[in-house]
């Protein structure tokens, strides 16, 4: 035996959303009543017309439930075999009412109450029942009407089942409604869900950039800063004037990284050559870049992508190998653009700053987020045999 809550679920799929109680469907309902009032005979108190004015509040009671919302019915109107029993019995109330009426629009009735079975029962339990309404509905015309009216008041009692067609269309259209508001709320919350992606891989990209930024040289700041103190104990200004320097030097490369980051964090595309042109003269490398191919214009993500890269390569040049020959090299003659940044050993003594390894972690996810690569190793022939070398490929 199904449960309650599975009749209430299985009644309100065949349901028009919001049961119909719009102003237009009450203005018909009191209009049908109406017209009843005024035309139904006869309709008193006593007798026959006692029977027609009972029949006709029961009529009129049926065709209301029509403008209440299907969630404000009485749980027992939901079960789906005592609605079925319901709906029969009040089409042959309908049927009686025609029967017992000498006069007048009784039939409205009828027809009203199939399109009421049409929009709220399946397809299978409103076809039966209009069938029943119309061949109720037929006799007891026919058996109203004099010789010469019977074909036709049997066509019109066979008509009251064609109404059904009609709640059956309204349902489809409800159905289809409600289905497409279904679709525009789950087409909302996956925008929703793309949209707190993007923000989270946008905070993830400032939060490489800020470690690449920040991380390395505060590090190295702060470990030149612990010499110093220990060193003050000492008295040997010498180095205290050495690790002093080596502070200061980290604060203006972090100055100059400060300045990279904020121009790759820019919506705007640099301009690639010139960038790494212009990083290459700040960092003391001259006549360093070598271009292959044309660079330009490339997409705003594969620029900064690559500027981040040339920038964390120059960097950790810079702290690992002091000194040393760096060359970088930007080939963009196929439909991959590819920066290969490349230090020689160092040639000055190397000062003692770790380093933490994010750095090269963050390279190689940012350039995966482009659907590139990254590959780091040592050089091991060639002139610059003892250093260092990044490779960044990236489609343009």
């Amino acid at each position: 035996m199904p449960e309650p809550g599975a009749d209430r679920a299985a009644a309100a799929a065949v349901l028009p959303a919001g049961g119909g109680g719009t102003r237009g469907q009450w203005v018909v309902t009191l209009a049908v009543t109406a017209v009843g009032i005024a035309t139904i005979r006869p309709m008193g108190f006593g007798g026959q017309g006692l029977l027609v004015a009972v029949l006709f509040v029961v009529n009129v009671a049926v065709l209301a439930v029509r403008v209440v919302p299907e969630q404000r019915l009485p749980g027992l109107l939901v079960d789906r075999r005592f609605r079925t029993f319901w709906a029969a019995l009040a089409v042959v109330v309908a049927a009686a009412l025609i029967a017992a009426a000498d006069t007048g629009s009784s039939y409205l009735f009828a027809f009203f109450l199939v399109g009421l079975i049409g929009s709220r029962f399946d397809t299978r339990s409103a076809l039966a029942l209009a069938a029943l309404s119309s061949l109720l509905c037929a006799g007891a015309l026919y058996l109203r009407a004099g010789p010469d009216e019977r074909t036709a008041a049997t066509l019109l009692g066979l008509a009251t089942g064609a109404a059904v067609l009609a709640g059956m269309a309204g349902r489809s259209r409800a159905e289809a409604t409600r289905a497409a508001l279904e679709a525009a709320e789950s087409a909302g919350k996956a925008a929703r869900a793309e949209a707190r992606t993007a923000v989270l891989a946008e905070r993830t990209r400032i939060a490489r950039d800020v470690h690449d930024v920040l991380a390395h040289s505060l590090a190295g700041i702060n470990m030149q800063l612990e010499l110093v103190d220990a060193l003050i104990d000492t008295g040997d200004l010498e180095r205290i004037r050495a690790a002093n320097g080596t502070a200061h030097d980290l604060v203006r490369e972090s100055l100059k990284q400060a300045q990279w980051t904020v121009h790759s964090l820019r919506e705007d595309s640099l301009p690639l050559v010139e960038s790494l042109t212009a990083m290459l003269e700040s960092s003391g490398h001259h006549d360093a870049l070598t271009v292959e191919g044309e660079a330009g214009p490339l997409p705003v993500r594969v620029t900064q992508g690559l500027l981040r890269v040339a920038q964390e390569a120059l960097t950790n040049a810079a702290r690992h190998a002091p000194g040393a020959e760096v060359t970088v090299r930007l080939d963009c003659t196929g439909e991959v653009a590819v920066l290969t940044v490349r230090n020689g050993p160092p040639a000055l003594p190397v000062a003692a700053v770790p380093g933490s390894g994010l750095g090269l972690v963050g390279m190689r996810e940012r350039i995966a987020l482009l659907g590139g690569s990254v590959t780091t190793g040592p050089v091991t022939e060639g002139p610059d045999r003892g250093g260092w070398q990044v490779r960044a490929e990236v489609p343009r």
